[in-house]
């Protein structure tokens, strides 16, 4: 498996001390397990507790916004890493289903404040899709997991404000 490079500098216990939900859809389920090892990996490596994460199966991507808001609302968490796979078919579909699910896992970030990350892919083939699960591009869920927790810290940094100047002595 090839992990994906780090997209931020977070230092390894930066997940320390927060709870996480990841949201995973089963449909392609082979593929998205592989997304929610990444995730989960990822969380772990940078020093979250195995019962600081949530792990939630839903029926397909059109379902995780749902699951994603109501975690946030019933359980304590920090982040959630809203996982999937949305493959291009015969039809406009797969087009209309991403806009839906984007927009509700954007929704739930805007309206709670906490962090919704969107690793839903939406590859044209199956091929593409299996490079974004731990092949050639990657992995698309420590990807997800790592913005998590750099936008748990950039939340947590800008709610204590300005940080003071140090004094010259003047």
């Amino acid at each position: 498996m090839v992990l994906a490079k780090s997209i931020s500098p977070l230092p390894k216990d930066a997940a320390a001390g927060k709870r996480f939900a990841i949201v995973v859809s089963r449909y392609h389920e082979e593929l998205t397990q592989v997304l929610w090892k990444g995730a989960f990996e990822t969380l772990t490596a940078l020093g979250a507790r195995e019962p600081d994460i949530v792990t939630l199966w839903v029926p397909g991507a059109f379902e995780i916004p749902s699951a994603a808001r109501a975690v946030v609302l019933h359980q304590n968490v920090n982040a959630v890493i809203c996982l999937g796979i949305i493959l291009k078919g015969e039809t406009s579909h797969n087009e209309v289903l991403a806009h839906e699910v984007a927009r509700g896992i954007a929704q739930i970030h805007a309206a709670t404040g906490v962090p919704a990350t969107f690793g839903v892919l939406t590859p044209d083939t199956l091929e593409q899709a299996k490079a974004r699960c731990g092949g050639a591009c990657g992995n698309k869920g420590t990807e997800s997991a790592e913005a998590a927790v750099a936008m748990v810290h950039l939340l947590d940094e800008i709610k204590q404000g300005p940080k003071q100047p140090k004094s010259v002595g003047f």
